[in-house]
């Protein structure tokens, strides 16, 4: 019988995706005395900022004006330290079933046991959202990118940049830092983005090319280490070919929610229907981050600080009904 473990091998909560609203909230579930698991497939903590966007700049974390995705997860592990938690790296989490009284989470290396599960797996299985017609695979070699591993690829280049949100218009800023010329093209004449983001666009010196599409991409005939790119106006034959030596598409990711289903979790499309306490149709299984949809929900890293500890107060108060539970961070961490 699974409650017949030993109790120091399980888990009061277990936290599935070690991103930086995993990590908090693993820090935030530890400063409460909570026995923490932390579960993250990659063999590092970061999860997709610093997987995908590593050199990018986060701009709505409190009291930071600005932090690249790297630093930010290496403060998040700095404050881990404080309050350790047993970590769980190239671990991949492929069921929960709930046995008496407890979770049994079934991994790629062992079984771990838990009374609560907070799922934080930011966009899930993903994979960036391609350009829809065919073009040379050769090209994403060099000349086409989906990620920016490394800002200096980008230097003294013309790069055009493909997107109209948040994500877009952030890396044509910083990449016209470094770049010789930058261009973002958007189908649309207003952008789905931050309005301090927009303004920074309109004041920068990054030409904008609205509305038009991405019609095809080849080498360039004269010079093959540059692209050439042809592009539509929307509602218009229009056409027009411009030369670039980088092309990022930034369209957003596409994420797989198969084993969501799999574990039996209510979803809205992709993503996890939450309450205003981060729970799930599941008893004592939370989710937090960019997977979690609920009235009013923000995808910001801002707001993922924020439902994990909303989720780790909720599995305590489950948990641990009689226990006091009012206490400011302050005097938690002094004890």
């Amino acid at each position: 019988m699974v409650t017949k473990i030993m109790n120091d091998k399980i888990y009061d909560i277990s936290i599935i995706g070690g991103g930086p609203a995993g990590m908090f909230a693993a820090y935030f579930a530890r400063l409460r005395n909570l026995k923490v698991s932390l579960i993250e497939s990659l063999p590092k903590l970061g999860g997709q900022p610093e997987t995908l966007y590593a050199q990018k700049h986060i701009y709505d974390v409190a009291a930071l004006p600005k932090i690249s995705a790297t630093d930010l997860v290496k403060q998040l592990n700095a404050q881990l330290s404080l309050m350790n938690c047993d970590q769980y790296l190239n671990t991949s989490v492929s069921s929960i079933v709930r046995k008496d009284d407890l979770w049994v989470l079934t991994t790629n290396k062992e079984t771990i046991y838990t009374k609560a599960v907070i799922i934080a797996i930011g966009n899930g299985s993903f994979q960036p959202r391609k350009l829809t017609f065919d073009y040379d695979p050769t090209l994403e070699k060099q000349q086409l990118n989906y990620f920016v591993n490394n800002i200096e690829d980008f230097a003294d280049k013309d790069v055009v940049v493909a997107g109209g949100g948040d994500s877009a218009i952030d890396w044509a800023i910083d990449l016209n830092q470094v770049a010789k010329k930058t261009s973002l093209i958007h189908r649309r004449n207003r952008y789905r983005a931050m309005e301090s983001s927009v303004k920074k666009l309109n004041d920068s010196t990054v030409q904008q090319l609205n509305p038009y599409i991405i019609k095809n991409i080849g080498f360039n005939q004269t010079d093959h280490d540059k692209i050439d790119i042809t592009l539509k106006m929307i509602k218009s034959d229009e056409l027009k070919t411009i030369t670039a030596d980088k092309l990022l598409v930034n369209y957003g990711f596409v994420s797989d929610s198969k084993i969501l289903r799999d574990w039996n979790i209510d979803l809205q499309g992709p993503f996890i229907k939450v309450t205003q306490e981060m729970e799930t149709n599941l008893p004592n299984v939370f989710a937090i981050g960019d997977i979690v949809t609920y009235p009013g929900k923000l995808q910001l890293i801002a707001t993922a600080f924020a439902e994990g500890p909303i989720a780790v107060t909720k599995a305590l108060r489950n948990l641990y009904p009689d226990k006091d539970f009012f206490e400011h961070s302050t005097s938690i961490f002094e004890k």
